[in-house]
């Protein structure tokens, strides 16, 4: 059998660690596009109380 059909353990370390960051990489897309909709309701509403 060759490398490619090796099962020594080496590639579940691999796809946890790739899970991990897809699921790091999806919280902290949400959370800076969340952050990001706060901030233009808060520039929004100062615009609206200042009259612009």
């Amino acid at each position: 059998m060759g490398p490619e059909g090796a099962s020594d353990g080496r590639t579940t370390p691999n796809k946890g660690a790739k899970a991990w960051l897809k699921r790091i990489g999806v919280a902290g897309f949400l959370f800076f596009l969340i952050k990001g909709l706060i901030w233009i309701g808060v520039f929004a509403g100062m615009g609206k109380l200042a009259g612009c």
